[in-house]
């Protein structure tokens, strides 16, 4: 897949006054400061699409882009250690669950683990949120470039120890690299393929 043009349409509280559900949505998701920024702008080949910042928790909204007038990026709030109030991040968790669960045109959800880190409890809590509630996603593993990766050389097989105490299966993975462009173009053939077979639902026909 060749990106031809990308566009921000804009920040949404909630699905009622995000754009109309008429194209397939890839939402990008994880801990604060896991890289989502870095990962969309990667994916996309456009530096400073996502807006990167070195303080957590700088999403708090539901970003979206347009690609090439036939398919949504959303970028969605993380979850963690977000240094703002809790009655806050309340709003965001109630914001990102109605769209994981309710906005009809989404596809997949990208998990974002953190390669640098051991496995993190609170990956896996959302992970089986999202299986429990019948959320499709996928797992992308960032910062492999990073020098805190290697000291972690075996994170793949120590998340996947971890997550396979709670499923049977290891859903479909992408190990990425934002600074070495690393799964970029793995991903934009996953997402290729969904649009292949894509159809609008008949409430919005």
């Amino acid at each position: 897949m060749i990106i031809k043009s990308i566009k921000f349409v804009g920040s949404f509280t909630n699905i009622e006054t995000c754009p109309i559900a008429d194209r397939p949505e890839y939402a990008f998701i994880g801990r604060s400061n896991v890289g989502k920024s870095s990962l969309i702008n990667m994916v996309t080949g456009i530096e400073g699409l996502a807006r990167t910042s070195s303080t957590p928790g700088k999403t708090q909204l539901l970003n979206y882009f347009d690609i090439d007038k036939k398919w949504y990026i959303v970028d969605l709030p993380g979850y963690g250690f977000a240094k703002t109030p809790k009655q806050i991040r309340k709003g965001f968790k109630s914001m990102t669950e109605e769209y994981l669960l309710q906005r009809e045109t989404l596809q997949c959800a990208f998990l974002l683990i953190d390669s640098c880190i051991p496995a993190q409890e609170a990956d896996i809590e959302f992970a089986n949120w999202m299986g429990e509630n019948g959320v499709p996603f996928v797992i992308a593993f960032t910062k492999t470039d990073r020098k805190k990766a290697h000291k972690n050389e075996n994170f793949l097989e120590n998340f996947q120890a971890e997550f396979l105490k709670h499923w049977e299966v290891f859903p479909t993975y992408f190990i990425t690299s934002a600074e070495n462009k690393v799964g970029q173009t793995e991903i934009l053939h996953f997402i290729e393929d969904i649009n292949k077979v894509f159809a609008v639902p008949p409430s919005i026909d």
